[in-house]
């Protein structure tokens, strides 16, 4: 029997795809800011922002120069530093613990739900003991809506309140979703987002932006981004950081917001085609009752120690993969001198072991899925 002719590899995630949509709307867009030239702050941003805000409901929009950015302007206004702990899942990538560190705080890792890989809020409790027994005073939980999905924000809510933390919504890859009919960017005290070109909501280099409905925060924030300006730029009040969004990312990223909402059910069609043609073969992602996805990433599990070799088949047929996240964040060089809470992270470190990511984009058409799906089922069952 002749060996199957190879076939031309497939991107995990087609920007261009998108690109070609969008491109005469973008290009008029950018257009317009090199004819007016204001680079930075000018009209388009303001006009996002009250867009963004609109979309997700919140009342403030404060945009930034990158999702890592968003975080730490939050933290800063909610006057987080040195003393205070920030409890935040271990399964995320570093930038969640990172802006708790770079504020002068201290992370405290907790475990995640094995099957939606978000935090697990039973485990809040136990981090805010352990945060206490270490002479730190708990301030703040970073929930992350990991992968696409929304976490469960209402658990995350009530151990908050139990404990007296502030709550920053990590939504860099789940922004566009919903927990409860709600969509995120009002969950509590401030939601963070990140606009890098691979996340649902992209720009054409980094951006980020912070939600909230309490005034001082936003007004805080604002000065923050701006060196910590008062009256005007001359007048500075507070420490603060050079993050603004600038004009050009803030013109395409009005033009990507016009399609956001299409593009999000086709990820969820191509969800629902990844479910139909694997779940007889493996457990595929689930959202439970009252949430919704935007599909950052299709993430499946398998048997641990089968993950390389399954790449490598996938690979072999021209199917990339990728792997979030092969090390938990408390096993990290640069975090693994921060404390663990009480209760411990097993399934953060069983699925840094199992998970493998497939293509997953809007564009994703069904040939060329079935190709995917086809491929992972030799590999499943080879």
């Amino acid at each position: 029997m002749n060996a199957r002719t190879p076939l031309p590899p497939i991107p995990f995630i087609d920007l261009a795809a998108q690109r070609q949509r969008l491109k005469p709307a973008v290009d008029v867009a950018v257009a317009k800011v090199l004819d007016h030239c204001q680079f930075i702050l000018g009209p388009e941003v303001r006009a996002f922002e009250a867009e963004l805000a609109a979309f997700c409901g919140a009342k403030h929009v404060v945009t930034c120069a990158t999702g890592t950015d968003a975080l730490v302007l939050a933290l800063r206004a909610f006057g987080i530093g040195p003393g205070d702990a920030v409890i935040c899942p271990s399964f995320t990538f570093c930038a969640t613990a990172e802006v708790a560190v770079l504020v002068g705080a201290t992370p405290v890792f907790v475990d995640v739900d094995p099957v939606t890989f978000n935090i697990d809020a039973n485990g809040i409790a136990g981090a805010v003991e352990t945060a206490k027994a270490a002479g730190l005073v708990p301030k703040a939980v970073i929930p992350v809506d990991l992968f696409g999905l929304a976490a469960d924000h209402g658990a995350v809510a009530a151990a908050a309140k139990a404990h007296g933390l502030m709550v920053l919504d990590d939504a860099a890859q789940g922004f566009g979703a919903s927990s409860n009919n709600r969509r995120l960017g009002t969950f509590g005290h401030a939601t963070a987002t990140s606009f890098f070109p691979a996340k649902p909501l992209g720009c054409y280099g980094d951006g980020g932006a912070v939600m909230t409905d309490d005034d001082t925060l936003a007004d805080l924030m604002r000065s923050i981004r701006v060196h910590g300006m008062g009256s005007d730029r001359y007048d500075n009040v507070r420490i603060g950081l050079a993050s603004r969004l600038d004009t050009i990312q803030a013109a395409v990223l009005i033009e990507k917001l016009k399609i956001f909402p299409d593009e999000i059910e086709a990820r969820n069609v191509v969800a629902r085609r990844y479910a139909e043609g694997l779940s007889d073969l493996i457990k595929v992602p689930a959202v439970p009752a009252g949430s919704t996805s935007v599909w950052a990433q299709y993430t499946i599990r398998l048997k641990a120690g089968t993950r390389d070799a399954f790449a490598a088949a996938l690979k072999a047929d021209g199917i990339p993969t990728a792997i979030y996240y092969p090390i938990p964040l408390h096993l990290q060089q640069a975090y693994k001198q921060y404390p663990v809470g009480k209760g411990g992270v097993a399934n953060s470190e069983k699925l840094a072991a199992e998970v493998i990511s497939l293509p997953m984009h809007p564009y994703l058409d069904e040939p060329t899925q079935a190709r995917v799906i086809d491929s992972v089922r030799r590999a499943l069952k080879a």
